[in-house]
């Protein structure tokens, strides 16, 4: 009896000891690079600011992400009727299903400033990590394909080569940032979240928007027409133009980001 028990323990040590080893890919298979914990990932959201105007009129840039899905027709009209300039970030994804709207960005050079936000919304990371629940591009060579594969489509659909890119989440590691500058690229953060995401109620994007500083840049998204914030978005512009504020595209001053984003 106690041999049969001890004979027991053993092979269920043994078992423990197999399932604690880690799973080994078959012969000849390619290695993957390792997980890394999210923990041990260094991530940076790149702050964005443009040339304050001092003592004159304020000086806002109001930054868009076209990420997928929609266009809100309540931020685009508003835009137009109102004629303020703009910057959005497009991905290839939403160029392939808003014709339409593209064509209504096209029709006005003068108000809008299209940009690379990616070929498939994929956090530009180069590390196998996750941002927001979001998979990240996992390796340098997929951060160059999202970069790229975004500015391909731009250029395909008519749009100028792009200067600026903002990848999905806006959170990049020191060495993709360094990777995408040496794309020819500006990276753009912002100093305003607008709207969370297209996240927040009307009320609290209008005291985000209304939070905004001579120099800040405002990042908001412009691919959610159910969302309560585009409603927000729409009225903040509003509230912005009655009291006075200038408003700019990246592409039309000078501007300072850190963490090397910019200069």
């Amino acid at each position: 009896m106690k041999r049969l028990l001890l004979t027991s323990m053993l092979l269920f040590a043994a078992k423990l000891a197999f399932a604690a080893q880690p799973e080994q890919p078959p012969a000849g298979w390619p290695q993957l690079p390792p997980k890394a914990p999210v923990s041990k990932v260094k991530l940076v959201e790149p702050h964005l600011h443009v040339d304050r105007a001092g003592k004159g009129t304020p000086r806002i840039a109001l930054t868009f992400d076209a990420c997928m899905g929609k266009t809100d027709p309540r931020i685009l009209s508003t835009l137009v009727d109102q004629r303020i300039p703009a910057t959005i970030f497009v991905t290839a994804r939403w160029l392939r299903t808003n014709p339409d709207a593209l064509k209504v960005f096209l029709a006005h050079p003068d108000l809008f400033e299209l940009e690379n936000h990616g070929q498939n919304h994929i956090p530009a990371v180069d590390v196998p990590t996750k941002v927001y629940g979001i998979a990240a591009a996992g390796s340098p060579q997929a951060v160059a394909q999202e970069v790229q594969g975004g500015a391909d489509a731009m250029t395909a659909a008519g749009i100028p080569q792009p200067r600026w890119f903002r990848g999905a989440t806006a959170k990049y590691t020191p060495a993709a940032i360094m990777q995408i500058r040496g794309m020819g690229y500006r990276i753009a953060g912002y100093s305003v979240n607008g709207d969370s995401g297209s996240l927040l109620p009307a009320k609290m994007v209008e005291k985000q928007y209304a939070s905004a500083r001579d120099g800040d840049v405002i990042i908001s998204h412009i691919n959610q027409p159910t969302h309560a914030a585009g409603e927000g978005v729409a009225a903040s512009i509003l509230a912005l133009k009655a009291k006075g504020v200038n408003f700019v595209r990246l592409q039309d001053i000078a501007e300072k980001g850190d963490d090397d984003t910019t200069n």
